[in-house]
């Protein structure tokens, strides 16, 4: 997927950092609009002429919230980080929008031991959606060469011999610690 990506992005991509899901708007005259989920972050690039070029990037751990508003003519994508971080982008149409959240849902839910929620509010002329990030978080970068086995969202999550599975791939990847892993265990052996 990063082959259609301009250079200013693949020049700021981290070592296995992979690009996951792409939205680029061409708004009139201007150059595109990217907005670029990887495995690690969420990347806004703002294309200007003569090669100049704004980048913004919010971390999966400082993550707080992303929140979309689907009206009838056009959406709005506010993107939360921590540290005051902001991302407003009035763009997307509301299908881009829609797919937008849900790639940012399972780059989270690949990393997370605890899923992320999404609460949808249909009105009659507006749709909200909003994503948060669990508290239990795990915000660990992978080490280099571990590949994350991405599953979609299944009735499963919710079970805690699955959440006990998952969470012992993270401690023997080494992305939680023994005492971190112990903890969640014996939270999770309650719920059996």
């Amino acid at each position: 997927m990063g082959n259609n990506l301009p250079k200013s992005v693949l020049r700021h991509l981290e070592p296995n950092e992979d690009v996951l899901f792409t939205v680029r708007k061409k708004i009139s005259v201007e150059k595109p609009k990217w907005l670029i989920i990887t495995n690690r972050r969420i990347i806004y690039l703002d294309e200007k002429i003569l090669g100049r070029y704004e980048i913004k990037a919010i971390p999966y751990q400082k993550l707080e919230e992303v929140t979309v508003e689907l009206g009838v003519i056009s959406s709005e994508f506010l993107i939360k980080g921590e540290e005051n971080i902001r991302l407003k982008l009035g763009w997307m149409n509301k299908e881009q929008a829609r797919n937008t959240i849900n790639a940012i849902k399972d780059a989270l839910n690949a990393i997370a031991v605890e899923p992320v929620t999404i609460e949808v509010k249909k009105g009659l002329t507006h749709e909200t959606w909003v994503l948060k990030k669990p508290k239990e978080f795990v915000s660990r970068v992978v080490s280099a060469g571990t590949t994350i086995q991405h599953h979609p969202a299944t009735a499963e999550k919710d079970d805690p011999l699955e959440k006990l599975k998952k969470l012992k791939e993270l401690y023997d990847m080494g992305v939680i610690s023994a005492e971190e892993y112990e903890e969640k265990r014996k939270k999770l052996l309650e719920q059996i």
